[in-house]
């Protein structure tokens, strides 16, 4: 099985002096508020509960972490994971672009984003989750723009796929891709950005996000799978 199934709630921070003090990588989830990160993660990760969504969306404006390695997730759930097996962190991001946000809130998580992003040296990838129907919004543009001088790699998955037919579908990639390639640095050097189209609603492309993640984060592979009692389907 993925070692994404491992995931275990770790911690929540809401300033970054209080990101956790590990070493391992972390991979990142980015996206607007609408975009469906929380399902995307919670599928990636076959657990229903792991990350939620606010009922009010753009509200929640904190990073939670959640712990690969250390422990499983299907026994023994609230014992303590060993921080010696950690094998890597991921990272949910609040979302974004929402306007009924008070600007003292949105104002600071923006600055907790855009530091997170540009500052955090475990951050090994940013897995960036847009709307295949409308993908490269300007925040989405403005985060990429925030983690791009990193040279660190982009993995940018369209959600909502299901909502487009076959030459859509073609289309709305080959023009992702030839976004993502118009990023350069400044030696007129492309970045390691990708794409993949996703849906969770017709579980399109969970392989390829499982497959990429893993290779992000430097995991090397599965481990023995839990009972079917234990498991949670996505």
């Amino acid at each position: 099985m993925s070692k994404l199934w491992q995931a275990r709630f770790f911690t929540t921070v809401n300033h970054l002096r209080d990101l956790p003090r590990t070493t391992v990588p972390e991979i990142a989830f980015a996206g607007r508020s609408n975009a469906g990160k929380s399902t995307a993660i919670n599928i990636l990760c076959n657990q229903k509960g792991l990350a939620f969504a606010s009922k009010t969306p753009g509200r929640t404006q904190h990073i939670n972490f959640f712990s690969i390695g250390g422990a499983h997730v299907a026994m023994h759930r609230h014992d303590p994971i060993n921080m010696d097996e950690l094998e890597c962190l991921v990272a949910d991001l609040p979302g974004y672009g929402y306007a009924e946000v008070s600007g003292d809130a949105k104002n600071h998580w923006q600055r907790l984003l855009g530091d997170y992003v540009q500052r955090r040296d475990q951050l090994a990838a940013l897995i960036l989750m847009m709307d295949a129907r409308r993908p490269f919004t300007e925040l989405d543009q403005q985060m990429i723009e925030w983690f791009a001088p990193t040279g660190k790699p982009i993995h940018c998955i369209l959600t909502k796929a299901d909502k487009l037919n076959r030459n859509e579908s073609i289309n709305v990639l080959r023009q992702a891709q030839a976004k993502l390639d118009s990023y350069v640095d400044e030696d007129g050097e492309g970045f390691p950005f990708t794409v993949q189209l996703f849906s969770a609603l017709k579980r399109i492309g969970i392989e390829e996000a499982t497959a990429k993640i893993e290779e992000l984060a430097g995991l090397t592979g599965g481990d023995d799978a839990p009972t079917p009692d234990e498991s949670e389907e996505a």
